[in-house]
């Protein structure tokens, strides 16, 4: 008789009387399978424009890990094809090249991770017409928002600016509203007539799931089209009131699409874009530690001495990501663990002590003071 094997994993199922005395090498292998597929940290590395990440049932493959860096150096934008496409998948994905990575599987949709980027990502193995997508679907940011676009000649704004009051927006059409607008004519960010309840002033906070811990950045021009006078001031800042005849708050890409807007009378928000986990890297860390969560998903952390992650007051819960220690031209440096560092049986963490060896750490944020470390993934080369 024939064996099977589990659909998403490729774990062999030896038929009933089979392999009579060489049960072992089947079943280890099929444990180093599910010790992947729990907690397996892969380095895949990227060249050209293309790769295959691949199940093969019954043997050792790279699709059976659970968190992938994707390293490299890829000559462009690298469509990585989950292979076979009827098998479901679950991928935590740090894109650590320079260029973005597409994940696809079947027909269906795609997922994109740009440079520096992480995310998690399934697959639902439909076979031909299989799509991949992201768990982030209603994004929740652990890392910075920038709205970097610009508004379009042809919109007839008249722009003002003194030393004392710095960039004022005030008022614009009919309804004494604020607009910017992007290139294309299309509404950027949109406050109400007559309202007070949004203000820029460093960071920004939108009701619902959207929290920005970092500073949003307006990067561009103004221009001429929407008859709108624009001032600033050093004691207010920036503030956008009102626009249109819905008096919404709207902001919108160069495609004329929403990213973000505020309904009349609302006092939240709705974000229709993708929010990126931003990356601490460290180049040098020694002694005591403090991890910021809030502001950070995954960090690099060179180590130019032993070190003690104290306990954070930031982690976010249900937050996943990844922590990479790197060894000095030294080598040898230790990492002690605060008592909100949790491993498996209470173990802490052994690392590589070779100098400039690489290790990478997984972790989940469980409850409050508990933050699950996974086993390390020692000496990447």
């Amino acid at each position: 008789m024939v064996s099977s094997y589990t659909s998403n994993t490729g774990i062999e199922k030896p038929a009933s009387g089979d392999q009579s005395g060489t049960w072992g090498d089947t079943t280890n292998t099929n444990f180093d399978i599910i010790d992947r597929a729990l907690n397996g940290v892969a380095a895949i590395t990227l060249s050209g424009t293309s790769h295959t990440l691949t199940t093969t049932d019954g043997t050792l493959s790279d699709g059976m890990f659970k968190v992938l860096v994707l390293g490299g150096s890829p000559s462009g934008t690298n469509t990585i094809t989950i292979d076979p496409n009827d098998a479901d998948k679950v991928y935590f994905v740090y894109n650590n090249t320079a260029q973005t990575a597409i994940f696809s599987q079947g027909s269906g949709a795609n997922v994109s991770i740009p440079a520096g980027g992480a995310d998690i990502i399934y697959a639902d193995g439909a076979g031909s017409g299989a799509a991949v997508a992201s768990i982030f679907a209603n994004p929740i940011s652990f890392g910075k928002v920038t709205v970097s676009s610009d508004t379009a000649a042809g919109d007839q704004a008249s722009m003002g600016y003194t030393s004392t009051e710095g960039l004022i927006l005030t008022g614009q059409g009919s309804t004494n509203d604020v607009t910017i607008k992007n290139d294309a004519d299309a509404d950027v960010l949109e406050i109400p007539t007559g309202t007070t309840n949004v203000t820029v002033v460093g960071n920004v906070t939108a009701g619902g799931d959207l929290v920005s811990t970092g500073t949003v950045n307006p990067a561009g021009d103004t221009s001429s089209g929407d008859a709108a006078a624009v001032g600033y001031t050093a004691a207010e800042g920036l503030i956008l009131t009102g626009q249109g005849s819905t008096s919404d708050v709207t902001i919108k890409n160069d495609a004329d699409a929403t990213v973000f807007s505020i309904a009349t009378g609302t006092t939240t928000g709705t974000f229709a874009g993708t929010v990126l986990a931003k990356t601490d890297t460290d180049t040098t860390n020694t002694g005591n530690v403090t991890l910021d969560f809030t502001a950070n998903q995954n960090f690099v952390l060179t180590l130019t001495g032993n070190v003690t992650l104290d306990n954070p007051s930031t982690e976010q819960v249900g937050q996943a990501g990844v922590i990479v220690f790197i060894q000095d031209g030294t080598g040898g440096r230790t990492v002690s663990l605060g008592t909100d560092y949790e491993t498996p049986a209470g173990a802490g963490l052994t690392l590589s002590s070779t100098a400039s060896a690489v290790d990478i750490v997984p972790y989940f944020v469980k409850a409050s003071g508990s933050i699950q470390l996974g086993t390390p993934q020692l000496a990447f080369s």
